[in-house]
């Protein structure tokens, strides 16, 4: 099984700077190798030969916004049987979603079998998010921080249907200079989104309309149980009901911020009961 995808610079001619272009392009390469071999063997690769078992492989180019098409290709026979255990689409949605949490950004639901994978990999799922953030996102970001290119990441349906699964820009490149703040100050939210593998997830505070990530920076299995259940609890009642209705919890936390001052994601300190 070979899973097709493209790459596209977005820029007016048919050329980029080739050192920046290239940079880019193997960053996008890493980053999608080390998510589907993470995926496929639970392993996460901390190097990435021509010997591995999942690879990339370039292909032609086509006409437009310069690009290219390459392909995940599988080398070996039980992990392409996981693969089509997966499916290609809650393959694709996985790739998407990782390197949607490597840039702090939300991500669509993700399908039952596609959500089964990341309870599977547990800690694992967090440890691939660092893992992209440090080996991939720089290289990857080189053509938007230098010329100002976006760069999309598309699944190829087919030749003339592809959707989109990743974007990167000059705000995406902001992230790499994301650093924890030593505040620390309490707020009210409300949890939209719960990990109970990882810990990780996403909340509101009150009065907002945007969800931001949040984490407990230890361990999940080191978290007081009390804590894991005023979490999944608060997500449980609020699923579905009206906003004036929804439960708030009161948590203490300490932010991580880019250097514009934007908060990305909040690693939760300590909470208050009722």
């Amino acid at each position: 099984m070979t899973i097709n995808l493209d790459l596209v610079i977005e820029t007016e001619e048919d050329s980029v700077d080739m050192k920046a272009g290239l940079d880019s392009m193997q960053g996008v390469s890493d980053a999608v190798r080390c998510v589907a071999e993470t995926i496929l063997t639970e392993n996460i690769p901390k190097r990435q030969t021509h010997k591995s078992k999942v690879r990339t492989s370039l292909k032609k180019s086509f006409k437009g916004s310069y690009g290219h098409i390459f392909s995940i290709d599988i080398y070996d026979s039980d992990i392409l049987k996981k693969l089509s255990r997966i499916g290609r689409p809650a393959f694709i949605e996985l790739i998407a979603y990782f390197i949607s949490e490597s840039l702090y950004k939300e991500s669509n639901p993700l399908s039952s079998k596609a959500q089964k994978v990341v309870d599977n990999l547990g800690d694992k799922a967090e440890e691939l998010v660092k893992q992209l953030r440090v080996s991939s996102l720089e290289n990857i970001h080189e053509i938007s921080t230098k010329f100002n290119h976006d760069i999309k990441v598309r699944y190829r349906n087919s030749r003339d249907s592809q959707t989109v699964i990743a974007k990167f820009d000059r705000n995406t490149a902001k992230v790499l200079q994301a650093k924890q703040s030593d505040e620390n100050y309490d707020l009210k939210i409300i949890v939209t989104r719960l990990n109970i593998h990882t810990g990780n997830g996403r909340l509101q505070i009150e009065g907002a309309d945007e969800t931001v990530a949040f984490g407990f920076g230890i361990g999940y299995r080191e978290v007081n149980i009390k804590a894991k259940k005023l979490f999944s609890e608060n997500l449980d009642y609020n699923n579905g009901i009206s906003r004036e209705k929804w439960k708030y919890l009161k948590i203490s936390v300490s932010p991580i911020k880019l250097r514009d001052g934007k908060i990305v994601k909040y690693i939760v300190k300590g909470f208050y009961e009722d």
